[in-house]
This record gives C-alpha cells, sequence and structure tokens, in this order.
C-alpha cells in the first residue's frame, strides 16, 4: 500500500475520533475535572509547608494524570468493537497497525495535549518555581503518551471482558510506574528512552491482541 493511502487513513481516523470525542465531549470534560479534582485535592489534606508543597508537587500531578488518562482507556477500542466498526477496520487493505497507531495519536491529541496545558496552573497551587514547572511539563510531554500508548495494550488485551475497565487498571497500573518515578523526578532522558521503545513496541502488541480479540 502506498504511502499516500496510509496519510489519507490517518487523516480519515483522526478526523472521525475528533469527531466522535466532540459528541462525547462530556467524557473528556469528566476526565479534565478529575485530573484537576485529584491534584487539587493534595494540597487541603496536608501541612501547608511550602517546601512540602514543592517536593510533592511533581509526583502528585504525575499520578492524577496517570490517573486522569486510565478514566479514557476503556473507550479506546470498546466502542468500536461493540458496533462492529473495529472488525470493518480489520477487512480493509490498511495495516491494523496504521490503525491503532492513529487512534493512539487521536487520543493524545484530545487528552493528552489538554492534560499538559492545565499541569502548570496546578504546578502554582503547590508554589513550583519556574524551572521546576518547565521541568514537569517537559516529562508530561514525554511520558504522557507512554500512558497512552501502554493503555492500548490494556485496552486491547481486555477487549470484550466482562468488567474490562477494572482488569485494565490492573494491567496498566504496574506497567505505568517506571513512568510515574522517572517522571516525578523530573528523568527526561530516561523518559524519552521508554517512549522510544513503548513506540515500537505498543502498537504492534496492541494490533495483535486486537487481532486475536475479533477473530
Amino acid at each position: 500500500m502506498s504511502k499516500p493511502s496510509h496519510m489519507v487513513m490517518l487523516r480519515w481516523l483522526l478526523w472521525r475520533e475528533f469527531t466522535l470525542a466532540w459528541r462525547r465531549k462530556s467524557d473528556v470534560m469528566a476526565m479534565l475535572a478529575f485530573f484537576v479534582i485529584v491534584a487539587s485535592v493534595f494540597p487541603l489534606g496536608m501541612d501547608p509547608d511550602s517546601r512540602l508543597l514543592r517536593t510533592i508537587a511533581p509526583g502528585v500531578v504525575w499520578v492524577s494524570a496517570l490517573l486522569a488518562s486510565i478514566l479514557g482507556v476503556g473507550r479506546l477500542f470498546g466502542s468500536d468493537y461493540t458496533d462492529g466498526t473495529l472488525e470493518q477496520m480489520l477487512v480493509t487493505p490498511q495495516p491494523l497497525l496504521l490503525i491503532v497507531s492513529g487512534k493512539i495519536l487521536a487520543q493524545w491529541l484530545m487528552t493528552g495535549i489538554p492534560l499538559v496545558v492545565i499541569s502548570p496552573l496546578l504546578a502554582m497551587q503547590f508554589g513550583l518555581p519556574a524551572g521546576g514547572t518547565r521541568m514537569l511539563v517537559v516529562s508530561l510531554i514525554a511520558g504522557i503518551p507512554i500512558l497512552n500508548l501502554i493503555g492500548a495494550i490494556g485496552a486491547s488485551l481486555t477487549l470484550g471482558v466482562r468488567g474490562g475497565g477494572a482488569i485494565v487498571a490492573l494491567i496498566v497500573l504496574p506497567l505505568c510506574v517506571p513512568v510515574l518515578v522517572f517522571g516525578a523526578g523530573g528523568n527526561a532522558s530516561l523518559i524519552g528512552a521508554v517512549l522510544a521503545l513503548t513506540l515500537v513496541f505498543a502498537p504492534w502488541a496492541a494490533a495483535s491482541a486486537l487481532r486475536i480479540a475479533v477473530e
């Protein structure tokens, strides 16, 4: 299949995912609200020591981003599987790997970027300095795609399983612990290495699991 046809398919996937997200924009807003609420509750329940708040700020924001990302994982392939769209996609001449990658990219554009944009505002309530805020934003830019990629694996493995949402969390959370540790510690080089690995292996693993689930 030619490269232009791949780009046409990718653009169509992005357009479709954005259209569906606009129709269900309450889901995206609920995820962002969850992110803000979880990150905002921590300072209220702790000693209002400015040094302590600055120390825990990256970890709190990262934990909040991880939990918020998991909320949207179950819908990544679930609705397409339920209405038969996923099965139709499998019989198209386009590779399933491209379809999976397009849906993950759309998920990051719709949810990952808003999380990154909101994070500096949340960092302000912890009194995080400008340098720490920049480091936090950079780590989230590289780290949230990893959460989306790992989440895609969990969503594909539990496709069609009753109570799949809880099982996805059990699969995804342990796999995301290294990313959480590196992100909260501001280790951009290690996050970049993990991102490179997940970009190579996660779409392939998710596509393989989807094919097995549908067949």
